[in-house]
Order: C-alpha cells, then sequence, then structure tokens
C-alpha cells in the first residue's frame, strides 16, 4: 500500500529528519539514503523498518541539520570568499542596494562540507531511531486508513463470490438430468428409441455424473473463503495468505469450469473469475 511518514529529533545541536514514502510492490523493498557521516547506521535503519514493513517499495530520506534550519558541517572558507566575491560583484552589476549576509554566503555551492562532518554514530544513533518511530507511525497509520477501505471492498467482493459458489451449488444436481434430457435429444433426432431406463443410456449418466461431479472443489471453495474471511479480519501482516488462498480458489474456480460442461454454470463462472481477478490485482497491495 502507499504511505507517507515524517519524524524529526535532536541531538547536540543539530537535528535529524527521516522522511519515509511507499508505493505499491508485490515484496518488500527499501530504497535508503543517508548523510555520509551516518552510513554506519544503516543496517540498524534497515532493522527497523523491516519489523514494522513487508510489503511494497519505501523510499527513505534521512536529512541531518543544523538545529537552525542550514544542513550541519565544516565552513569551507575559500568557497565562502569566492562565493561572497561573486554576490559582491553581481550587486554592483545590477546596482542593487543592500549588504551581502552570512546566511546567503552559506547557501553557496560547496561552501558547507557536509560530506565529511564527523559525528559519533553512537550518540546520534538515539536521535535517529526516535525520528525513524516518529515516521514510521505516521506512515502506519495511514497505511491502516487505507487498509480499511481496501478490505471492505475485499469483503464486498468475496462475498459476491460466496453467493455464487451457493447458486452452483443448487445447480450442481440438475446437470445430470440435463445431460439426460441431451442423450435422449440426439438419440430421437437420429431415429433411436431408448428408454430412459435403458442400460447404454444408464452407463453414459453415469460416466458423466464421475466426470462432471464438483462436490469436492465446492467444498474446497467455500472452505478457502471462510479462510480468506478469517485473514481478512486479523490485525497482522496478512497479504501474502491471501494471496495463497486466492490461487487456491482460481484453480478449484477452473476446474469446476472445465468439468461441469453446463451452461448456466459455465455463466457463473465467468462471472468468478472477473471477481477473482479484481481480488487478485487489491491483494497485491496488502502489507
Amino acid at each position: 500500500m502507499t504511505g507517507y511518514g515524517r519524524g524529526t529529533a535532536s541531538f547536540e545541536g543539530r537535528q535529524i529528519a527521516v522522511e519515509l514514502s511507499a508505493v505499491n510492490r508485490k515484496q518488500a523493498e527499501i530504497a535508503l539514503s543517508l548523510p555520509r557521516a551516518l552510513t554506519e547506521l544503516e543496517p540498524r535503519v534497515r532493522d527497523e523498518i523491516n519489523a514494522h514493513i513487508s510489503r511494497g517499495r519505501l523510499t527513505v530520506v534521512v536529512g541531518l541539520h543544523a538545529k537552525g534550519g542550514g544542513r550541519t558541517g565544516a565552513i569551507n572558507v575559500t568557497a565562502a570568499k569566492d562565493y561572497r566575491n561573486q554576490l559582491e560583484a553581481l550587486r554592483k552589476s545590477l546596482k542593487l542596494a543592500g549588504e551581502i549576509t552570512l546566511d546567503q554566503v552559506l547557501r553557496g555551492p560547496g561552501v558547507l562540507d557536509t560530506e565529511n562532518v564527523e559525528i559519533e554514530t553512537e550518540t546520534a544513533w538515539p536521535a535517529l531511531q526516535k525520528a525513524l518511530k516518529a515516521a514510521l507511525d505516521q506512515f502506519i497509520k495511514m497505511r491502516k486508513r487505507e487498509g480499511e477501505v481496501l478490505a471492505a471492498d475485499l469483503r464486498k467482493r468475496t462475498l459476491s463470490i460466496q453467493k455464487s459458489v451457493k447458486t452452483i451449488g443448487v445447480l450442481a444436481p440438475k446437470v445430470m438430468e440435463h445431460h439426460r434430457g441431451v442423450l435422449l435429444e440426439r438419440a430421437a433426432k437420429a431415429g433411436l428409441e431408448i428408454e430412459a431406463s435403458d442400460e447404454r443410456l444408464l452407463k453414459e449418466i453415469v460416466f458423466f455424473a464421475d466426470r462432471s461431479d464438483i462436490s469436492e472443489e465446492l467444498t474446497r471453495l467455500r472452505s478457502h473463503l471462510d479462510q480468506f474471511f478469517t485473514h481478512l479480519a486479523k490485525d497482522e501482516p496478512v497479504g501474502r495468505t491471501l494471496d495463497f488462498l486466492l490461487q487456491e480458489l482460481f484453480r478449484e474456480t477452473n476446474t469446476i469450469g472445465n468439468k461441469a460442461n453446463f451452461l448456466a454454470i459455465s455463466q457463473i463462472i465467468v462471472g468468478m473469475k472477473t471477481e477473482l481477478e479484481k481480488l487478485r490485482e487489491q491483494v497485491q497491495n496488502i502489507e
């Protein structure tokens, strides 16, 4: 599922900011950007995230700033002087009033060397962990709200499939009678006089009944649908389990469609496959 979260924390006159954003992805994938001074902490950051996220492509950006708002780092004096001179030349060229301030100079390219600043990672970790936790909390709340809407849609579609399975269960006993009528009609058109109790007809019907029996598939479908509902109600990651159940639902539905050989059931199967396909698309977005 998609989501966004942001958290901040301070330490030793610095501020750490963590931003999380995610898009749908079947597996978990983390793209992590850390300041060079904090790269040692990458495994810990990934462990914290993996403890909460099991699906989706997650982009994580960690920023390190001075508490006043600028980026923290050492000042490159030579770059600062060059940039100040460039600003002064520009001011005179454009005939602008006012003085060039330190804040303007510090914003110049290369003036603050943010890459080579040294930080004790063990000192920084509690602040980074706090900021990450705040970002994850916000992120998870957002995904939970989206998940509730998604779950409602999944329940609605699953109920529709359950009704279809119930209808097929009612129609299934009629398949043999339909086949008997078809055989008698064909025999009549061919000029053959066959009684309904004819042994050859009965053998053909028994053979057809054995080949087209869908009682086991219907039983498994009902069981899988019950499990699907049960897992939807759980307050834990269930995406992969639902994905597996959908594979089994597709398998049983296809088997019924192949075996039933009855127009009314075949039409219902088409509708079930449409709903199952929509379910499969949605389940890819579930944690």
